[in-house]
Order: structure tokens, then C-alpha cells, then sequence
């Protein structure tokens, strides 16, 4: 199946942890040839009113500064989907009752696995202070 469609069922698994409560953190890695951006992060930002992500981008170079931004689910949705097959192949999602890893092969393929979950309680995430 296209990564692109297998993507869009993992993704439904996202929005599902996060509708339970359950969603940990979401990491991107596994880069294609050597970019400068490293890692991309994504953390969960709950509220009473709504729930957010802080997305966070970590680069090689010491001269790049990392970048962090406050998003909506669907925001980070369209930023990691920007980032498959060009700059990543694998992005992993831990949730306290699972743990699942989406993986793009050399031909394009999607796959995803499930792992028992890394994360026993969810974290919030919190902006890092200059």
C-alpha cells in the first residue's frame, strides 16, 4: 500500500491516543542521507478547553537553533506529512497502551508495527525558556 495511505491509518491511531488520553510522544527519525534537521518531537499540550502539541525540530548543526512551535493536531498532521520520504522514513508513536512505528521503504511502501508501549503516564510538554 502507498506510504501515503498507510500514513493516514497511522495517523487515525493519533488521534485516537489522543482522544483517550493515552498519547505520549510522537518522534520522527531514521533520516534519509544526512540532513540537517535531526529529529522532529511532538509532545502533547493538554487544556481544559482543547488539546495542542508542542512540535519540536532538532537540528545537526550547532549553528542551526532548534525551533518550537505550539500547534493544532491537524498543524502537526500537515508539517510531518511534509517531512516523509524527503527527509525521514520512520516516525514512531508511544502511547501508554501501545507503542506503533510507521516505516516507508525504498519503494514507497507503508507498514505499521506494534511494540507494548514504552510510556507507562503521559508527560506534558513545556516551551523551553531562553
Amino acid at each position: 500500500m502507498p506510504y501515503q495511505d498507510v500514513f493516514v491509518l497511522f495517523w487515525n491511531q493519533v488521534e485516537e491516543s489522543v482522544q483517550e488520553g493515552s498519547f505520549a510522544k510522537l518522534t520522527m527519525a531514521k533520516t534519509i542521507g544526512n540532513p540537517n534537521l535531526r529529529n522532529i518531537f511532538v509532545r502533547p499540550v493538554y487544556s481544559e478547553d482543547d488539546f495542542k502539541v508542542l512540535l519540536k525540530l532538532r537540528y545537526r548543526s550547532k549553528e542551526t537553533e532548534d525551533e518550537e512551535d505550539e500547534l493544532t493536531l491537524e498543524e502537526a498532521f500537515i508539517v510531518l506529512k511534509s517531512h516523509l520520504k524527503t527527509h525521514f522514513s520512520s516516525v514512531l508513536l508511544f502511547t501508554t497502551k501501545k507503542d506503533l512505528i510507521f516505516k516507508v521503504n525504498k519503494k514507497g511502501a507503508g507498514s505499521i508495527t506494534e511494540n507494548p508501549p514504552s510510556f507507562s503516564a503521559v508527560t506534558q510538554a513545556r516551551r523551553d525558556e531562553e
